[in-house]
């Protein structure tokens, strides 16, 4: 099968989107399907996407991606995301009754409100309200929608969106394991580690102000990095590490804690967990979903209560990580979306 995706996060871009179908299309390529990815860096006009500039925005780009997919004839379009390129792609679908997939991967309407409301508060609501109503539209359309969990369907339905849901989670790679090469030897333990991007969504102020009593340790990049080295100086930022390098500050740490309440699923939550350390989080979409039985951590109202139960259940690193392995695969997640895009080839 020809599989394209169009998608507004794609490389050079390193992001949980461009994970997910990296590792995806690998897969789906083993199984003998050939799959293609159409990224922004395809366009020649872009914009730095605001408050975001990782992520370029293509300009108009519905001539140029046609002919890119009337070139692919694929079998099948996956749309990943709603920018203009998953706009544009849908547009393409519906005007030639095309039956497509989408996935809903980010929480833009919590995105959006809370980069509003940081300059404009009274517009929280009604910022999140409206573009809880386009993304309805935007998925309406859609022959079936991948989602990561399933408290995030029952979010989205209690909103109102009536499109088929289907899951697609997440898996983890043979790096990340409790045994291995290890750092921040030198760090008062115990250390508590956050990895993602350094931006207001992912509330990070939640963990650096935390009652902790150890070593807070961030990694990942982002446009508040500077603001919050300020504010929390005793906390250690790292930048950005991957693979190998990242796998060794996993298992160097104690516990992992995810402040987010924006987020739909956490590639990350599951990366800690195979590397053999728990996970302290909020009890929202995401972690509700993975950390489900004491082994894995802890999710509550107060982070530093959490991460401190975390750290004092007796499981051990081994059974974290089979724990992870035995329930997060790659091959799991290729089945899924194989699963969900046969429905909208049924419907052709």
């Amino acid at each position: 099968m020809k599989i394209l995706i169009v998608s507004d996060a794609w490389l050079p871009q390193l992001n949980g989107v461009v994970r997910t179908y990296e590792y995806l299309n690998a897969e789906l390529e083993k199984r003998g399907h050939s799959t293609h990815v159409i990224g922004p860096a395809a366009f020649p006009r872009r914009m730095p996407m605001p408050g975001y500039k990782e992520i370029e925005l293509v300009i108009m780009p519905y001539r140029r991606l046609k002919k890119m997919i009337d070139f692919h004839a694929p079998d099948h379009i996956h749309i990943a995301t709603e920018g203009p390129l998953g706009i544009a792609a849908r547009k393409y679908c519906i005007k030639h009754d095309y039956p497509f997939t989408t996935s809903y991967h980010t929480h833009f309407p919590d995105y959006l409100a809370k980069r509003v409301s940081k300059f404009l508060p009274f517009l929280y609501n009604p910022v999140k309200i409206s573009a809880i109503a386009r993304l309805r539209r935007f998925h309406a359309p859609a022959s079936a929608m991948l989602i990561a969990t399933q408290s995030l369907e029952d979010e989205l339905r209690s909103w109102g969106f009536k499109t088929p849901m289907h899951r697609l989670t997440r898996g983890v790679t043979d790096i990340f394991r409790p045994e291995g090469e290890t750092v921040m030897q030198d760090l008062p333990k115990p250390i508590a580690l956050y990895v993602g991007r350094v931006a207001i969504e992912k509330n990070l102020e939640d963990f650096l102000s935390m009652d902790w009593n150890g070593s807070k340790v961030i990694i990942g990049h982002g446009p508040a990095v500077e603001e919050l080295k300020a504010k929390y100086p005793d906390a250690h930022f790292v930048g950005k590490k991957e693979r190998d390098e990242l796998a060794a500050y996993y298992r160097s740490s104690d516990v992992f804690v995810f402040p987010s309440k924006t987020d739909t699923f956490g590639i990350v939550l599951i990366e800690a967990l195979a590397s053999g350390i728990p996970v302290a989080a909020y009890d929202v979409t995401g972690p509700r979903d993975i950390i489900t039985e004491p082994l894995l951590g802890c999710i509550g109202d107060d982070l530093s209560i959490a991460a401190k139960q975390a750290l004092a259940f007796e499981g051990t690193a081994a059974a974290r990580h089979k724990y992870t392995r035995e329930n997060y695969t790659w091959h799991l997640v290729a089945q899924q979306f194989l699963d969900a895009i046969q429905s909208a080839l049924i419907k052709r």
